[in-house]
């Protein structure tokens, strides 16, 4: 199942996109019954709506902005230089440990909501990523595990200020965690709708140009491996969001290196996963 939130920022509802392509409001169906949105233990429990009868959920009328599908997120870590090529083109050999940095929470937005160039910002920078949430607690879970405890799949635009995150000191967070650099969704992609995470084909385009075009199966540490090998370092909670890493083709490995400015469109997708669009304003 592919669920959802919209509405305005911060008066986000709970819902679905059927079969057809149509939202439907599910606030009636979670009232109650799990904790009347798509966060926390309710991410654990969305299994039990699938034998919900879609066609007797309200429709939601309208193009309504759509929200990050989860709420609540209180950590989300992101994998760097997880590909192989990627790492290439940034100059960087493949790590031999999975590169762990956090993104502020405070970053994440919509999947359509715009990128917004942060003040002082020369370099900042494009990523799709595959994002796993996680729908159960994770602690020292073993690989053949790991998948248990996902509550979905989503995709995210890790965005990314270059000069922030390497020439201004310390670790990657502070060129990561800039308001509005973590768009996700446009919806949670439910375990069972997707057959293998390490084969969805991924892409990036600004203006409508090809910039990435890769695929989850050049991950060098997989989705499975990554949820038990951050288990063992801390606990993992529902609603905490994995972004697993970057193809090549980012602005930063361009000839000449190539940076996002006002009035650039970026869309972005994976397959079976949604696709985002999002113009870029500046601060």
């Amino acid at each position: 199942m592919k669920f959802l939130r919209y509405g305005e920022v911060g008066q986000e509802k709970p819902g679905l996109l059927d079969d057809d392509g149509t939202i439907r409001d599910l606030s009636g169906v979670l009232t109650g019954v799990l904790t009347g949105d798509l966060q926390g233990e309710a991410l654990g429990k969305l299994g039990d709506l699938h034998d919900l009868d879609l066609q007797a959920l309200p429709v939601v009328g309208g193009s309504p902005r759509l929200g990050p599908p989860v709420a609540g997120t209180g950590k989300f870590i992101c994998i760097g230089l997880n590909y192989a090529d990627h790492a290439a083109e940034s100059g960087l050999a493949v790590p031999p440990e999975p590169v762990i940095f956090m993104k502020a929470t405070s970053a994440i937005c919509g999947p359509n909501d715009p990128i917004v160039i942060p003040r002082g910002s020369t370099k900042t920078d494009w990523e799709v990523e595959l994002a796993v949430v996680i729908g159960k607690t994770a602690k020292y879970v073993s690989e053949a595990e790991a998948m248990d405890h996902v509550a979905g799949f989503c995709v995210t635009n890790d965005v990314s200020e270059r000069a922030f995150q390497t020439e201004r000191q310390g670790q990657w967070t502070k060129g990561k965690s800039c308001d509005n650099f973590g768009q996700i969704g446009p919806w949670l992609v439910t375990p069972d709708e997707i057959a293998d995470p390490q084969q969805l084909g991924m892409w990036l385009t600004v203006n409508g140009e090809t910039m990435q075009d890769g695929s989850t199966s050049t991950m060098v540490y997989g989705v499975a491996f990554l949820i038990h090998y951050l288990s063992q370092f801390m606990s993992l909670h529902p609603g905490d969001v994995i972004s697993t890493g970057t193809p090549p083709g980012v602005g930063l490995g361009q000839k000449p290196p190539r940076y996002l400015k006002p009035g650039d469109v970026v869309e972005l997708g994976i397959g079976g996963l949604g696709a985002q669009r999002q113009i870029v304003i500046a601060d």
